[in-house]
């Protein structure tokens, strides 16, 4: 069988190889995030058959299990998975465009810049008497977002020096973190008491409380980046070659570089809005669907998506059920794993 399948597109201009391998693989997650989103919406404090869940999905099924599953289990569950697909995704991109393996939203301190942007958000617009904002939760992800880009650009300024050396960016992402944590930490002191314990919770990285407010603030967000990111992932395989190659192949390098770094700072923003801090997604998934599908990121970006959502989804699992009735946050697992593998990471590239 040929590793590649032409795809042609008759009435528009548009045909591409699809890679078969990549494609397999693909599929094979996509069914086993949909087979772990079915246990995970079964299991809890409240168990209920995977049968029961599919029909409680279908409208069928027992009133209280349509309850606990439409009202409690399915939202989190979606933003979970978006959540995780975002930081993969935002971590893939970031890693083809500085060019440095170790680079990741959380590592370099992009999410912490998000972070910083959205408990300052919450800090002057969340009212004390009800615990409800004074404007709409849409600004959420545009304030993380803001926050998120400031962010990268600082990092990448402050590290420039004729170039960007990968050790020395996460070197100055790691002290920019530390510094964005000290900007938090000043805002949960000055917000509402209420608010501190909530905002450390957070930070840690959890789905816990996620409302279908959420759900339909965060899907437009998600939806609207994620076919940009499909029709600047050619433009990632040309950036790997490096500069002068990309200059030599007609690419605007410095105008494509920024537009991916906004659309990486977007989706990392959009996933630290209602998540927290949940680390090490961006750094795993990207890691994992290369070792599967190469380096192409026509493949890579999509299956890095699907591991990213399946990673999250399988952390918020064990964190309500093996610890139940507590409910752990999901990075506290995520962190567990990720934090060893980076640390090898760093130890595999010491002479970059």
């Amino acid at each position: 069988m040929s590793k590649y399948l032409p795809i042609r597109l008759k009435k528009l201009p548009i045909s591409f190889l699809l890679d078969v391998r990549a494609l397999l693989v693909f599929v094979i997650f996509s069914f086993l995030t949909l087979i772990v989103i079915i246990l995970s919406i079964g299991m809890g404090e409240m168990n209920i058959l995977p049968v029961d869940v599919i029909r409680a999905l279908f409208g069928a099924g027992e009133d209280m299990h349509a309850v606990v599953i439409q009202t409690f289990r399915l939202p989190r569950i979606i933003i979970g998975f978006i959540v995780g697909a975002s930081l993969a995704i935002s971590g893939a991109i970031m890693q083809g465009v500085i060019r440095n393996p170790l680079a990741s939203p959380d590592i370099i301190g992009i999410t912490a810049g998000a972070g910083a942007a959205v408990v300052t958000f919450l800090t002057f617009f969340l009212d004390e008497k009800d615990n409800s904002l004074t404007v709409s939760i849409g600004w959420l992800p545009v304030a993380a977002f803001m926050g998120a880009t400031l962010m990268a650009l600082l990092i990448y300024g402050l590290a420039w020096n004729k170039g960007v050396s990968p050790i020395r960016l996460v070197l100055v992402g790691v002290g920019l973190d530390a510094a964005m944590q000290a900007v938090i930490t000043v805002m949960m002191i000055f917000g509402p008491l209420i608010l501190a314990t909530q905002e450390k919770i957070w930070l840690t990285g959890s789905v816990y409380g996620s409302t279908w407010q959420n759900v339909w603030t965060l899907l437009p967000w998600f939806c609207f980046f994620l076919p940009l990111m499909f029709v600047f992932a050619r433009n990632l395989n040309i950036q790997e070659l490096g500069d002068d190659l990309a200059k030599g192949a007609g690419t605007a390098v410095q105008r494509q570089r920024f537009i991916l770094m906004l659309v990486s700072t977007a989706l990392a923003g959009g996933a630290v809005a209602f998540a927290g801090g949940i680390g090490f997604v961006g750094l795993l998934a990207p890691h994992m669907a290369r070792q599967l599908v190469g380096s192409a990121f026509g493949a890579l970006l999509p299956v890095s998506g699907l591991i990213g959502g399946l990673i999250v989804l399988l952390a918020d699992l064990i964190a309500r059920t093996a610890f139940s009735p507590l409910d752990i946050p999901a990075g506290v697992f995520t962190a567990s794993i990720g934090a060893p593998y980076f640390i090898y990471l760093l130890y595999k590239n010491r002479n970059m």
